[in-house]
């Protein structure tokens, strides 16, 4: 049996077997790439990038991110936890993001894992927990100013998620999204205890080699990283010469409201 990696915001990576992602392209869902309801890739004939940070337990690199970000003049989405907001320091920094104009959304409470790694279907929160957990998230990033207008965009804790919660979502006026799989980028949170760990390095290489090798590049692609995370390898030291290097190959990057306009 074939496996696939995933990576989540923690210092754990799970295995679970190949097929667990179910993803679509139908007709009927053109342009829109989808799994389990959720939208994971935008318009394959645009060359538009959404460059999009989840921050949860860590988020050291939060400042250097929007510094970045603001030096290189690009937009990106800024998906953080109720625990990132409730660190004073961090949530100046989310209000920042909302004044130099990113998108910022929620990405849970208290970040619970809403199913079973190797049980998909299951779902381990109840839809009236579910829905507390996220209308906290959100009320508390409506108090920063994110949030004041358009579509709400959550990507789930963990990135793992099934069909309950995207309807339950759904039933809050709350559209689901999730990174793009195949280039690896979200593997920047690994420590370098964990036996999977890769360096920045090999991450940058990895998106590049990514966009070589899939026929739409990274057309439509939500590129994932991090604010923070335990160890010394830091990606978003690479994050400037990441961007002009995507530039110089032709994309765009455009906030992820503006990907995913449109996907209902």
């Amino acid at each position: 049996m074939s496996f696939l990696f995933l990576s989540i915001c923690s210092s754990v990576i799970l295995i679970f077997p190949a097929g667990a992602r179910r993803q679509n392209t139908d007709e009927k869902d053109f342009p829109f790439t989808w799994d389990d309801g959720a939208v994971v890739r935008g318009d394959l004939q645009q060359k538009w990038i959404a460059l999009t940070f989840t921050g949860g337990d860590y988020g050291e690199g939060t400042q250097a991110v929007l510094d970045t970000l603001e030096k290189t003049k690009v937009k990106a989405g800024i998906f953080v936890t109720g625990g990132f907001l409730r660190e004073s320091e961090r949530r100046k920094l989310v209000q920042r993001a909302v004044q130099d104009g990113h998108y910022v959304g929620p990405h849970s409470d208290q970040h619970p894992l809403y199913c079973p790694w190797d049980d998909r279907e299951k779902s381990l929160i109840s839809k009236t927990d579910f829905q507390k957990d996220l209308q906290k998230n959100i009320s508390d990033l409506k108090q920063l100013g994110a949030l004041d207008s358009g579509p709400i965009y959550f990507i789930p804790p963990y990135e793992w998620f099934n069909r309950d919660q995207v309807q339950w979502a759904k039933e809050m006026g709350v559209r689901v999204f999730n990174f793009s799989p195949g280039s690896g980028s979200n593997r920047d949170y690994m420590p370098e205890s964990d036996p999977n760990f890769v360096s920045s390095q090999k991450i940058f290489d990895d998106i590049l080699a990514y966009e070589r090798k899939d026929p739409h590049g990274l057309n439509g692609y939500i590129l994932l990283l991090h604010l923070g995370a335990d160890r010394k390898d830091k990606m978003f030291r690479l994050l400037k010469p990441l961007i002009v290097e995507l530039q110089s190959r032709g994309y765009a990057f455009v906030r992820l409201d503006r990907m995913l306009m449109g996907a209902e």
